[in-house]
């Protein structure tokens, strides 16, 4: 018979215990309102709130409001993705640009992006560009700075390095640049995904565009707190589904780094 070998211990390590932390926590939540510490009226039964998302699964309205929400998500966080990576790489490279431009990031970074709901919802109305708005401003920060840093880490002697070979703008950036900057980059994206999902669900509660966060709205209003927290639930699925997916992306992408080579040696 085989033996498992040291990795694939560990992967199945991690996986009983992520399942032994999930099972405590439900067991937990079910002993609360049980014990009477919160009342059930306030917060529903851990099995009551799992059959109603269960139901909720079955529901093709259901399914087409995570549609509209994941369909935010992802144009705001392409576009935002998008523009903080070509304006982060050119101010980067830019010691001029740089320096410029400092004072002003740093005042229009801290703003809160529920802020500009009012402007937003002015301009557009109650509609998706509206949403887009507060996602793209959110996201884009979490990329540009990000980059912005990357670039910034080149080693100095790698750059005059490639200077004195006579490698051209083109290919410093894409042998020199691009390697050194894409961790900062993957780590950006990452934060970027998981902002962007928070804040198209804050749009839709606080907008009323169509989407997960209306019917958590809607569920509030109604004083349906089952459905209320079983779309919590569904809240929290999407991100770590998000957060996944982007770990294995940005595990493939940098399976040559130092970073992710001394995980798996771990």
């Amino acid at each position: 018979m085989a033996r498992r070998s040291p990795r694939s211990l560990r992967s199945l390590r991690k996986a009983v215990l992520g399942v032994a932390g999930l099972l405590g926590f439900l067991l937990t939540w079910q002993l609360i309102p049980t014990l009477g510490i919160i009342s059930p009226e306030y917060l529903p039964y851990a099995t009551e709130t799992l059959a109603r998302l269960a139901d909720d699964l079955r529901d093709l309205a259901f399914w087409r409001a995570v549609g509209q929400t994941m369909t935010s998500w992802a144009i705001g966080l392409t576009i935002a993705s998008v523009a903080a990576i070509a304006l982060g790489t050119v101010i980067g490279l830019i010691p001029f640009l740089r320096r410029a431009t400092h004072t002003t990031v740093e005042f229009l970074r801290p703003i809160p992006s529920v802020a500009l709901i009012p402007l937003a919802v002015l301009v557009y109305g109650i509609q998706m560009q509206a949403a887009l708005v507060i996602i793209v401003f959110a996201s884009f920060w979490q990329v540009f700075v990000q980059v912005l840093y990357g670039v910034a880490d080149v080693d100095a002697v790698a750059r005059d390095t490639a200077r004195s070979f006579g490698l051209s703008r083109s290919s410093r950036v894409v042998n020199l640049v691009l390697p050194t900057a894409l961790p900062y980059l993957m780590t950006g994206l990452r934060l970027a995904a998981a902002v962007a999902l928070i804040l198209a669900i804050t749009a839709e509660m606080v907008i009323g565009n169509p989407g997960v966060g209306r019917l958590i709205a809607l569920s509030g209003s109604a004083a349906d707190w089952v459905g209320l927290y079983a779309l919590v639930i569904v809240t929290g699925l999407l991100g770590l589904t998000i957060n996944l997916l982007f770990r294995v992306i940005e595990r493939r992408s940098l399976a040559w780094h130092q970073s992710v080579r001394g995980e798996e040696v771990l």
